[in-house]
């Protein structure tokens, strides 16, 4: 027997100090509700949960930021709905004037009211603001400059909100050849083409050549003309010709309706003409246009072309933008476009670069073509229904655009708020503390802390044997 070290005790007393610690700590967790209070609880899950609450509370913000997002368009929404039911009755008061029942007193008291109601439009478009952020002003569209070394005339605009801030090359090459065949007065006229190669490109990747071809149908010397681009699409259709003196002139109709000619005057196989080569392509126009002009020595190449590019058939650096081109070019030239992406930003994401891009076109009575409608004749009556007409068209697909937005927002709102749930749930499985169990096991250490206690008080009165053998 030993009384210098009691070992019994010792290990009893080491039994209930882990049981009471074990205890204190299963305290914690059921008094907090966490089953990690510190990064010693369980350090790889504390890093790995405190990931996911971050996550959380972005995807939280996110939807926060369609929400708000939401609102803005809704706001701008509403503005449009407005402008649109002022035209509907701008519309309506141009119908009333055409009408020759009118005097010419009447046609002016109608412009009176008309003119207010420009005037509201523009306000409108001024005015219109979400967080003093103006919507509806143009300062949240797409535009663009141009510069060339060849002779530039208005404008572009670039109209698709996946454009990139950045500067894009348009080179256009010459003229390729002209061989023409004309034989008047000659029964089995010959099948002539007559090709045209533009060789337009952006930044080095071709947009394709356009061709006329010119087929004969027999001794009446009457042409059909098929527009066709690189890839043998037909693109246009134009009828009849008639050739007289020096000159072959072409008389048809262009694809938008309009009147068109074209002159060859001394044509030469395998170059340019000396006269005048003139035609005319229709196609999508976006807002404004630009001309390039570049006369070669004793040469005219006049080319009312206008192309577009869509995101269904040009993609740049995998950037995808419509663009629409008015150009006149006779040489090889080059023009510099630099677009500036003015759209709002709507953040909708817990990460980086997660963002949706908003551009708003710009919404006045100068952009929708209706600055200088009068109706105090009877004719400028009726081009105001047309131009007024094609104003409501414009508000309409600028507000099916929002309109598209918008409902995308609340899927985007819906698919938020679902991961942020799931990314909740699997941050509780590992924070949170598991009552039932945590319960148990302290329950466990309190029973055994408490026997511990008593073992110990036996194990502290075995030294007084000793006392006895003393007797």
């Amino acid at each position: 027997m030993q009384i210098n070290h009691n070992i019994t005790a010792m290990n009893t007393l080491r039994q209930l100090n882990s049981a009471s610690t074990a205890q204190s700590k299963s305290m914690e967790k059921l008094s907090s509700g966490l089953r990690i209070n510190n990064a010693a609880d369980d350090a790889a899950g504390l890093a790995i949960s405190e990931k996911m609450r971050g996550q959380i509370r972005g995807l939280d913000m996110a939807s926060k930021n369609a929400q708000d997002a939401t609102s803005l368009i809704q706001t701008a929404e509403g503005a449009l709905n407005e402008t649109e039911s002022i035209l509907q009755r701008m519309r309506e008061l141009s119908v009333q004037s055409s009408n020759d029942t009118n005097t010419d007193g009447d046609r002016k008291e109608i412009q009176k009211e008309i003119t207010q109601l420009k005037d509201e439009v523009n306000r409108i478009s001024t005015d219109t603001e979400f967080n003093t952020k103006k919507l509806l002003n143009g300062s949240v569209a797409n535009n663009a400059n141009i510069t060339s070394d060849a002779h530039v005339l208005g404008s572009v605009s670039v109209v698709d909100s996946d454009l990139k801030a950045d500067t894009y090359t348009v080179t256009t090459g010459a003229v390729a050849t002209v061989g023409m065949d004309i034989k008047t007065n000659t029964t089995g006229l010959d099948a002539t083409n007559f090709a045209l190669n533009t060789n337009a490109s952006i930044d080095g990747l071709k947009l394709g050549d356009y061709s006329l071809e010119f087929k004969s149908t027999g001794a009446t010397d009457t042409f059909d003309i098929s527009l066709k681009n690189s890839d043998g699409v037909e693109v246009g259709v134009l009828a009849g010709w008639t050739a007289g003196g020096g000159d072959a002139t072409i008389v048809g109709t262009r694809p938008d309706g309009t009147a068109t000619k074209f002159t060859l005057t001394d044509p030469l196989a395998g170059g340019v003409n000396e006269g005048e080569l003139a035609f005319n392509l229709n196609a999508t126009y976006a807002a404004g246009d630009f001309e390039i002009t570049n006369s070669a020595s004793g040469t005219e190449y006049s080319n009312a072309t206008s192309l577009k590019i869509t995101d269904n058939n040009f993609e740049a650096g995998g950037l995808a933008f419509d663009l629409s081109v008015d150009s006149v070019l006779a040489a090889a030239g080059s023009s510099v476009i630099k677009t500036t992406n003015n759209a709002l930003s709507m953040h909708i994401g817990a990460n980086e670069n997660q963002e949706v891009k908003l551009d708003i076109n710009k919404i006045d009575t100068q952009s929708l073509g209706i600055n200088d409608i009068d109706v105090t004749s009877q004719a400028g009556a009726e081009t105001a229904i047309t131009a007024v007409s094609d104003a409501i068209a414009k508000v309409s697909a600028e507000r099916s655009k929002l309109g598209a937005v918008q409902n995308r927002f609340e899927h985007t709102i819906n698919n938020l708020g679902t991961s942020s749930e799931s990314l909740t749930a699997a941050e509780s499985r590992i924070r949170d503390v598991d009552m039932a169990k945590e319960m148990m096991t302290q329950t466990k250490n309190s029973i055994l802390s408490q026997a511990a206690q008593a073992m110990l008080a036996q194990a502290n009165q075995q030294p007084q044997g000793v006392l006895q053998l003393l007797r």
